[in-house]
């Protein structure tokens, strides 16, 4: 990644500030920062990913300008005040990811298949394994797409996203 930074910003990178998953304990965000260290970086802070997404959202908006100092509200709260980002607080539940999304996503379909075709899908079985499989795929590019055909044994379904957000209403 220091590489990729460089190459990008077109200068050596020597200071930097790292995210890990909001779910990392203090053991998971020191071996980072020592990662970090051993590849020759002066590692300012650990950040979790979602706050990194609220501060690069906020500076990407100039959210919330007030006197001098900007804040937000999402799951973190955040101010930048002479220039130091400075995380005031974070919430969220850390047990809900990428595999509760899968969960409501099979939720749905066999939901779906049943209504379609009134037959139960074995949670245990080859279908289902399969179905678990194509969700995971559909969520990961559905980040960075609008639509995607789901294509299932037996049965086409569209999903969008908007359809995903209402079939995982957390």
């Amino acid at each position: 990644m220091r590489e990729v930074a460089e190459a990008y910003l077109g200068h050596k990178v020597t200071d930097a500030v790292i995210t890990v998953p909001a779910y990392f304990n203090n053991s998971q965000r020191q071996a980072t920062k020592d990662a970090g260290a051993i590849a020759g970086l002066n590692v300012l802070r650990i950040i979790n990913e979602p706050t990194a997404a609220a501060l690069a959202y906020g500076l990407e908006k100039n959210v919330g300008n007030k006197g001098g100092e900007e804040c937000a509200h999402f799951r973190s709260r955040w101010c930048i005040e002479d220039g130091i980002f400075e995380v005031k607080s974070t919430a969220g539940d850390t047990h809900l990811g990428g595999e509760d999304f899968d969960n409501r996503m099979v939720d749905h379909f066999v939901k779906e298949f049943k209504r379609k075709y009134k037959k139960d899908i074995n949670p245990t079985s080859v279908p289902s394994v399969r179905l678990r499989t194509a969700c995971e795929r559909a969520k990961r590019t559905l980040s960075s797409s609008t639509k995607l055909p789901l294509k299932l044994t037996h049965c086409l379904t569209e999903l969008t996203s908007l359809q995903l957000h209402h079939s995982c209403p957390f």
